[in-house]
């Protein structure tokens, strides 16, 4: 999905955000009302009990859980960035496949940021630390306590795509009416 095609058609706009990791995954939805952003549903996804391949079972079944109930129209999802560690970073891939496949079966596109670009979007730093990213969604969201570290990662990253098309539906709508004045 583009920025620029992403017009709903309701007067909402929901994004599950999503944080992947093989023993949590945190994931967060955020709505976009009136240029004004909403906390709909967040949480983590525990799994560390379990072998791994049923993981990524309860990491699916949760999530399609999730977009069944809330019905969000498009998944941010971090990209994987390169671990020290080649099996933590294959679990993690093992992970975010588990969670993109939740989402585009149920027809929802997906979109993947930098950990840096969701970082920048929420904090204005990209390298903030998990506190501040933690600080800021509770802001941005206007939550009374700041959520769990990967609820906030995954929530950071909702807002990061609302952000992010936000922006570019400005920029298209203002580069269509800057042809039409004569």
């Amino acid at each position: 999905m583009t920025p620029q095609t992403a017009v709903p058609d309701r007067p909402r706009f929901r994004v599950l955000g999503v944080d992947p990791g093989s023993r949590i995954t945190g994931f967060g939805i955020v709505e976009l009302r009136s240029r004004s952003l909403h906390y709909v549903h967040g949480g983590c996804i525990k799994l560390a009990q379990y072998p791994f391949a049923v993981r990524l079972q309860h990491i699916y079944r949760e999530l399609a859980a999730v977009i069944e109930q809330h019905r969000p129209q498009v998944m941010a999802v971090e990209k994987v960035f390169v671990a020290h560690n080649p099996e933590s970073a294959l679990r993690l891939g093992h992970a975010r496949g588990a969670a993109m496949v939740a989402a585009t079966n149920a027809a929802l596109e997906v979109v993947e940021y930098t950990a840096l670009q969701v970082k920048q979007a929420v904090v204005g730093n990209g390298k903030a630390d998990k506190g501040q990213v933690q600080h800021m969604v509770r802001v941005l969201l206007g939550l009374r306590r700041k959520p769990v570290a990967d609820a906030a990662d995954a929530l950071a990253c909702g807002i990061c795509h609302l952000h992010t098309w936000e922006n570019a539906r400005r920029m298209h709508a203002g580069s269509q009416g800057a042809g039409t004045a004569s």
